[in-house]
């Protein structure tokens, strides 16, 4: 996986993560909160063998006292002089549990010798701290009182504690950072896991690696819209009718000597959106100055009338079974010149029968001569009838939705297409999100909508 995979993964599961992030933080937060205080105090003392006056004396004595400081760190930690410090300050534990809320440590190339006391309270901390270094200094006078009662090393008071103004534990912030970086790995690890599972198509690098046939075609969501929205100037209708009409140019180029003329529309299952964009495939078509047909061949579910405003009593049906002659079938668009429809007529009882005759053959010739064919056809996983009539026609596109289409449905819509010898020209990526599709298909020049009105605009102007 390459960096820009992550960001994909990141963009389509990026609730996800932010969950992740917000309850591990929340956790974090959470469990500091309920954690008992702890303020640290710390003192010091230094180690001296009394007057000096003579410099060599003097610097052997000092030589003398750091090496003895090491040995009273060590002193410091054990359990007498943890006794000591019980019995000054009248604690009631045991000398092993205090030592542990002690440090002592020796700054480096000093005699300086640091006491770190920890407690619940910032008194008991600073009390804690200045009684270990005097308790130390106790300690060292004993060990260090020769036999005769003279006073050799000594440990005297270079700082006392100050009094704490902020615990040292628990860290509240620094908890919550961590909680939120493990959250935002926890998230991370969640949705590329989910991701490599996910086998939804999300993008047109999915459907090529899956199925190997290329995307011809993106139209982003406009929601619960419906109908002919080429020509719509401005919205997210206007980025769907922008993606038809790049759809429209990729025909022309698929076969430059011999182009498409009959081409069914279809998908995997109901409710991708092949019916619409079957209706604006076929107005875009008529808008770019060709002859188009719109044939309703959704002989079970008819959706073709609805959307382009024109009357069902009569269509494809009367026509396959000879009461009524193609051309009195076939009726204008109402507003868009050069589109003619065909809609479905009566419901027949075996639509796959009817579909796959050599009467439908005919009517889709007949209808390629004048024009392009654009033909509405039911889903492939469902019934047979689209891939009856693809076979009859130059080819399919299919329409699959972004998001919601699984690649084995997508795999299986096209294994129905190929055991009938018809030809996929290519998948249409249909309710591609807009953070998908970036800038209104324009993305890669930076265009967003109002670019394109405006641009649209001024086109007209100078016509």
């Amino acid at each position: 996986m390459e960096l820009a995979d992550y960001l994909r993964i990141l963009r389509n599961h990026w609730i996800a993560v932010t969950a992740f992030v917000l309850l591990a933080a929340g956790a974090a937060f959470g469990w500091s909160s309920v954690q008992p205080k702890v303020y640290a105090a710390s003192s010091s003392g230094f180690v001296t063998s009394g007057a000096g006056g003579d410099p060599g004396l003097d610097n052997l004595n000092d030589t003398l006292s750091k090496s003895r400081a090491a040995s009273y760190v060590v002193l410091a930690k054990d359990r007498e002089t943890a006794s000591i410090v019980i019995d000054d300050l009248g604690l009631d534990t045991s000398p092993e549990a205090l030592v542990g809320n002690i440090d002592a440590a020796q700054t480096p190339d000093t005699v300086i010798i640091s006491i770190t006391a920890r407690a619940g309270t910032p008194e008991d901390a600073q009390q804690l701290a200045d009684a270990w270094v005097g308790a130390l200094a106790e300690r060292v006078k004993d060990v260090e009182s020769s036999k005769s009662g003279q006073q050799g090393m000594r440990i005297e008071v270079s700082e006392s504690a100050q009094l704490p103004t902020s615990p040292v534990s628990p860290q509240v912030e620094r908890n919550v950072l961590l909680g939120a970086v493990l959250g935002g790995l926890l998230g991370l690890g969640y949705a590329v896991v989910r991701s490599l599972l996910d086998r939804r198509i999300r993008s047109s690098e999915d459907v090529e690696r899956d199925t190997g046939v290329a995307v011809v075609g993106s139209v982003p969501d406009i929601g619960k819209a419906s109908g002919i929205f080429v020509g719509t100037a401005s919205g997210t209708a206007a980025l769907a009718a922008e993606g038809v009409r790049r759809l429209r140019t990729n025909l022309s180029y698929m076969d430059v000597d011999d182009p498409p003329r009959a081409i069914v529309v279809t998908s995997p299952k109901q409710g991708d959106g092949k019916s619409t964009v079957a209706a604006n495939l076929a107005a875009a078509i008529a808008a770019s100055g060709q002859r188009v047909t719109l044939v309703d061949a959704d002989l079970r579910r008819p959706t073709i009338a609805a959307l382009t405003d024109v009357d069902d009593a009569i269509g494809l049906t009367d026509v396959l079974t000879g009461r009524l002659p193609l051309d009195d079938a076939v009726q204008p668009h109402p507003t868009i010149t050069g589109l003619t429809v065909l809609t479905s007529g009566s419901r027949p009882p075996n639509p796959s029968e009817i579909l796959g005759s050599q009467a439908m053959r005919a009517v889709i010739k007949d209808l390629a001569v004048d024009g392009m064919v654009i033909i509405d056809a039911p889903p492939l996983l469902p019934v047979t009838d689209a891939a009856v009539v693809a076979h009859a026609a130059d080819g399919a596109l299919v329409v699959v939705s972004a998001g919601r289409t699984l690649d084995t449905e997508l795999g299986n819509a096209l294994s129905h297409l190929r055991t009938v010898n018809a030809r996929p020209l290519g998948i249409i990526l249909n309710r591609v999100s807009k953070k998908n599709v970036g800038a209104g298909n324009y993305g890669h020049y930076g265009y967003g909508v109002d670019d394109y009105v405006e641009s649209t605009r001024g086109r007209a102007g100078g016509a």
